[in-house]
């Protein structure tokens, strides 16, 4: 059983909740508006897709030194000009009548406005101490229905006046009440300032460095699933290309689920024991996806699948900065580098496989993953008990 303290919200809280949840739904607004951008400026499949790997790339840099621009101008203030970096963007994305113009909008979106990805999970993590899980799960329950609600909005609003556009301009809008409704709160600095001033390699345990690799691995798999799911129902199902893109929002609506039941979990239960319960759900989810014929199962397994993942993000990020001791503000850099390199390279990866070897050989690589988090975290269980 878990000892976790009561846990409480505050200004703070719901300002951190909330900065996440916006992030989350300009990073998933991207991909449902490609597809009118290609069309508008008469973009090539290549082309249009620059504009997800611009974003992705934005949040690798940010990975490397986003911390130090928030140790030089404090937390809150980087927080804002990360939401209104956001809104900036969006703004140029949607009058943007170029690509170079467009794709630059991405790009400066996912470079000022990942400083909410450094600072959220930083900020949470030294408010809530040992209840640090049970923010972070809250933290991207919120941030899951915003997901979910991006390509919705496209779909919406593309049938009125002023277009899919609005999907970004209504969006850009949210800072400023943000501002006006949450905009005492002040976020809380690093414990030790000095400790977080020391360079990561000296200041991250490798500990860190373990759960790192198992965030790399996890985020992989969510966006794996994301990504190339609906063409896998589609080629190895049979199923009709508009109903196999419908059924990816089971997966969507699966992490929704799966976290809200995490973030109760993880008051009753060690951190370690839901992820690996997390995991062998996901498995048998996959295996269920991956391996049956049948349109019926295979859809169980994708929504088995989307329950199991949807804790490992939360989960791997609370026990990495759980180790970080008092450097919490790095280490959530580092773990925000961790789900840039996900992001950017493993649905690629996944891609050339497919058109090497068939999406159904490809998706093995998921299975894989699932393996390597389970032996991370057994690993990382050992090593700490033995500390």
């Amino acid at each position: 059983m878990n000892n976790t303290p009561t846990f409480q919200r505050n200004l703070l809280t719901w300002l951190a909740y909330l900065m996440l949840a916006l992030y989350a739904y300009f990073i998933n607004v991207i991909g449902p508006i490609t597809p009118f951008l290609k069309e508008e400026l008469g973009l090539t499949y290549t082309v249009s897709s620059l504009h997800y790997t611009a974003f992705a790339l934005g949040i690798l840099l940010v990975g490397f030194g986003g911390h130090t621009v928030i140790q030089r101008i404090g937390r809150t203030r980087a927080l804002w000009l990360a939401a209104f970096g956001l809104s900036a963007g969006a703004l140029l994305l949607l009058l943007g009548r170029t690509a170079p113009l467009t794709i630059g909008a991405a790009f400066g979106m996912g470079l000022i406005g990942s400083l909410i990805l450094i600072i959220v999970p930083s900020a949470l993590s030294d408010q809530h101490g040992e209840s640090r899980a049970v923010a972070l799960s809250e933290a991207n329950v919120i941030a899951s229905i915003l997901s979910t609600a991006a390509p919705l909005m496209v779909g919406w609003t593309a049938t009125l006046p002023g277009g899919w556009r609005l999907a970004l301009g209504i969006a850009a809008l949210a800072p400023f009440l943000m501002l006006l409704g949450l905009g005492r709160a002040r976020l809380p600095q690093p414990a030790s300032p000095q400790a977080a001033s020391v360079p990561a390699p000296q200041a991250l345990p490798p500990l860190f460095w373990v759960y790192w690799v198992a965030i790399v691995l996890s985020v992989a798999v969510e966006f794996c699933m994301i990504s190339w799911s609906a063409d896998f129902l589609e080629k190895t199902l049979h199923l009709p290309l508009t109903d196999a893109a419908k059924a990816v929002s089971l997966f969507l609506a699966a992490m929704i689920v799966g976290r809200i039941a995490v973030s109760r979990l993880v008051q009753r239960f060690s951190v370690r024991g839901v992820v690996i319960v997390s995991v062998l759900v996901a498995s048998l989810g996959f295996g269920l996806f991956w391996l049956t014929g049948a349109v019926v199962p295979g859809l169980i397994g994708l929504f088995l699948t989307g329950l199991g993942v949807a804790g490992l993000y939360p989960l791997l990020l609370s026990l990495a900065m759980g180790v970080a001791g008092s450097n919490t503000t790095q280490a959530s850099a580092r773990t925000t580098l961790a789900s840039g390199t996900a992001i950017l390279i493993l649905p690629l990866a996944l891609g050339r496989l497919a058109d090497l070897a068939g999406i159904r050989s490809a998706y093995a690589i998921v299975g894989v993953l699932l393996i390597g988090v389970f032996l991370i975290v057994l690993t990382a269980r050992r090593r700490a008990s033995v500390a």
